[in-house]
């Protein structure tokens, strides 16, 4: 393969893609979760957030899973997988509405932080592709956490 990256920064990377991914899905199972089974007065306004949420996660996972691909390596894919790869602890039970949006924060702000991690790599190879994922990635995640955080009024 010769991409103009070399194996090293290509395992490097993906790597780090791999733990980006890994995040991703174990934040959209979250937040599919917590779509499911959140209760209280803001019930529709949170089920709604929720879903549009898990939904624009559901589409980054592959998106991410695909350009580990097109370096070179074979994108993790299971839930053994992620949990050994994943910086997001799982949700014990079904916490109140409140907890479910400060859980969901701490989720965006540590992709926002295992995205930000990579951008090294991607810089000291060149890899634009990956570097304009990442940003694009760290433009949701921090819009994202900014919103939720504004919901617990923090």
């Amino acid at each position: 393969m010769d991409i103009g990256i070399n194996e090293q920064d290509r395992h490097d990377i993906a790597h780090g893609l791999s733990r980006l991914l890994a995040d991703t899905y174990t934040l959209y199972l979250k937040t599919h979760n917590f779509h499911w089974n959140v209760t209280g007065p803001m019930f529709n306004t949170l089920h709604l957030m929720f879903e549009t949420q898990y939904n624009e996660l559901s589409l980054a996972v592959d998106l991410i899973a695909e350009r580990i691909r097109a370096l070179g390596h074979f994108a993790p894919g299971s839930y053994a997988d992620y949990a050994k790869l994943t910086a997001i602890a799982e949700a014990n039970g079904v916490p109140k509405a409140e907890e479910m949006l400060a859980q969901l924060v701490d989720g965006h702000e540590i992709l926002c932080r295992t995205a930000r991690s990579i951008f090294p790599l991607a810089e000291r190879a060149s890899d634009e592709p990956t570097a304009d994922l990442l940003t694009q990635r760290l433009q949701v995640h921090e819009k994202t956490a900014w919103m939720l955080r504004s919901m617990l009024d923090k």
